[in-house]
């Protein structure tokens, strides 16, 4: 048994598999560990792709940037957590976004036909696989459903109150960290940084929130 398999336990796309049986599983797998500096591009916009990355250290931005540049923040991608599951999934259809290392990261590549196929010996870890794989796929959904939920109010106040709540009932408290810089959440609330920060500094005044750089508790 290697450290990369007992690693990938506590991965979700993993839940209930043991470190013996991924061992055995990952030459089905085609498994490809890649590390990649900051800022640089892992699946690029338009592209066609074949594997389901699972981040094993750092995170990874999945970003959509407009004509002009302008970014928005899908989501942030961390540790154990898989990302361009559903377009690998579906590979004739091009990833729609821009999949970047938002600091060092290393990457665990799995080929995902072969996720998504029984082998010969129908061994019963890789049908949980595929289970684990349809929960992650569910929860990719939930966080983009979470996500329309929080940029949808018209005003940048109404978006950072949608946004704190649901980290809030995400956190079960209402202190909670975010996982965002200032710059990276208003890319991911689809606002301008400066009137944000200007929203934030009213909502603190009033009562209403306490921050301190990514620490938040609503009032």
């Amino acid at each position: 048994m290697d450290s990369l398999s007992l690693t990938l336990a506590e991965a979700p796309i993993f839940h209930s598999i043991s470190p013996e049986e991924i061992s055995s599983m990952l030459a089905c797998l085609s498994p490809r560990q890649k590390k990649f500096q900051k800022d640089e591009i892992i699946f690029p916009e338009g592209s066609p792709i074949a594997q389901i990355g699972l981040v094993l250290s750092g995170q990874v931005h999945i970003v959509k940037e407009d004509y002009w540049g302008r970014r928005t923040l899908m989501a942030s991608v961390g540790p154990g957590e898989c990302f361009g599951e559903a377009y690998a999934c579906l590979p004739d259809s091009p990833f729609p976004f821009t999949a970047t290392a938002a600091e060092h990261v290393s990457v665990l590549f799995l080929n995902a036909s072969r996720a998504l196929t029984i082998c010969s010996s129908a061994c019963p870890f890789h049908s949980r696989l595929i289970r684990n794989l349809l929960t992650t796929l569910a929860e990719s959904n939930l966080r983009l459903a979470r996500k329309i939920e929080c940029t949808s109010p018209r005003t940048i106040r109404e978006k950072l109150l949608s946004y704190f709540s649901s980290q809030a009932r995400l956190a079960r408290s209402s202190s909670f960290t975010i996982p965002f810089s200032r710059q990276q959440l208003a890319e991911y609330l689809s606002v301008d940084r400066s009137a944000m920060t200007v929203e934030l500094y009213k909502l603190k005044e009033e009562g209403i929130i306490w921050f301190e750089k990514r620490d938040v508790r609503l009032l």
